[in-house]
């Protein structure tokens, strides 16, 4: 008996230690993408309902939806996300944000990939939740896997798969994923190395985030934003938005190769009103605050509640956005996070460019510049806009619709942020 009571101390204080090891464990994000509703297919004229609007920020809709109806049964679908920062340790989120069915995964797995829907030998890693193989993803509510060892190298593509063994209903999405998604005709292929036959898509099904264990000092720079953050018009399966063009860069600098950054743009996306997903204000805790260690915050919106004046959208003044953004700032202040200003980008030429508009854009840049209100200033608009013509962008920095960035834009962008703002250098 005495055995005992000597053995127990030191079992208490080995489960101690482990617990206290797993509390310390400091997990950033690498990837991540904000979720919404799929979208229906608009109803049919004449049967008493109005056509759905094109999302506001396209002169025509630059955000393709899913087929109609989209919905997975019996199926597996292969999502190719691209990392920021790297890692030895791996775990995902799986949320089931807009969706009103429960809805159960019956296999995840997780790998690197070599091409297409192909992984890299023998990094394929089946996931857990809970040390279940499956879970059940239930409205409004997040899952996190169990963390298993893969060595992710900084901006690699991973493979996620998800087996849905029955009907999910149309499920929570990201629409503008520009990469290829695959899905599966029918069957369990999370651990085939390929998915033959796979019909394709670009948007991605439930996955919200990838974290990786990274060292204390590791953070996270969230981009929040509408479609020139979610990267519309950009080149697809090439990583040309201005959050993944600035990934590479941080990777490539010592001084700031500990952060990641996710992009959590949605085109379409307003500020003050829901549309395109749920509001930049209304989504601030989800896709900024709960993000795994987040440090920094750059925000690019506005643009689209400015656009919605020529449209119709109802009465707009400088001052709503102003407040609107300094309380995003505000409230990100209060929970440690430092906040970049990013300006916006000019719009002259495009669909719903208004002379009221453009004022008002121009008064929120001269309060992001000089109000002081803000950690870091990015100029975004002074980096693109043409210097004969300030009200549009130069014209070799759009896509086309004097709205969305060209590649070559994105890039002007990215390569335009002072980083020594994240090295600690810079207020």
């Amino acid at each position: 008996m005495k055995r005992l009571w000597i053995a127990l101390p030191l079992i208490f204080c080995a489960l101690s230690r482990a617990q206290d090891k797993k509390d310390q464990e400091h997990w950033v994000a690498t990837w991540a993408t904000a979720q919404q509703a799929v979208r229906a297919a608009p109803p049919q004229a004449g049967r008493g309902a109005q056509a759905a609007p094109t999302p506001v920020g396209t002169t025509a809709p630059a955000t393709p939806p899913p087929s109609p109806g989209a919905r997975f049964n019996n199926q597996t679908v292969r999502m190719i996300a691209h990392a920021s920062m790297g890692g030895k340790r791996v775990r995902i989120e799986l949320s089931d944000a807009i969706g009103g069915s429960i809805v159960t995964v019956g296999a995840a797995h997780i790998a690197l990939r070599a091409k297409d829907s192909e992984t890299v030998a023998g990094s394929d890693r089946a996931l857990t939740f809970g040390g279940k193989p499956t879970c059940t993803l239930r409205p409004g509510v997040s899952t996190v896997s169990d963390p298993v060892d893969l060595d992710v190298p900084p901006l690699a593509d991973l493979a996620v798969s998800l087996y849905f063994p029955g009907e999910t209903g149309p499920p929570t999405s990201h629409s503008l994923g520009l990469h290829t998604t695959y899905i599966s005709e029918a069957g369990d292929f999370t651990a085939q190395p390929a998915i033959a036959g796979a019909s394709t898509v670009a948007s991605y099904y439930y996955l919200s985030s990838i974290d990786v264990l990274a060292a204390p000092k590791a953070g996270l720079i969230v981009a929040l934003g509408d479609s020139i953050t979610d990267g519309a018009l950009s080149t697809a399966n090439a990583d040309r938005m201005w959050p993944a063009l600035l990934a590479a860069r941080l990777q490539a600098n010592k001084a700031t190769a500990k952060f990641a950054i996710v992009n959590e743009g949605i085109s379409g996306n307003q500020v003050l009103h829901d549309g395109a997903g749920i509001s930049a204000l209304a989504r601030l805790d989800r896709d900024v605050l709960n993000e795994p260690g987040v440090r920094w915050l750059m925000i690019l919106e506005s643009i689209n509640d400015i656009g919605a004046i020529a449209r119709g959208g109802g009465p707009l003044t400088a001052a709503d956005l102003i407040g609107a953004l300094g309380q995003m700032v505000e409230r990100s202040h209060m929970h440690g996070i430092k906040v970049a200003g990013c300006t916006l980008t000019p719009y002259g030429g495009a669909g719903y460019y208004s002379d009221a508009g453009e004022a008002i854009r121009s008064e929120v840049n001269d309060w992001i510049r000089k109000s002081g209100v803000f950690d870091a200033v990015v100029d975004f608009d002074a980096a693109v806009r043409d210097p004969g013509n300030p009200k549009e962008f130069r014209a070799d920095m759009h896509a086309g619709d004097h709205l969305h960035p060209s590649d070559a834009g994105y890039a002007t962008m990215a390569n335009s942020v002072d980083l020594s703002i994240f090295a600690g250098k810079k207020k």
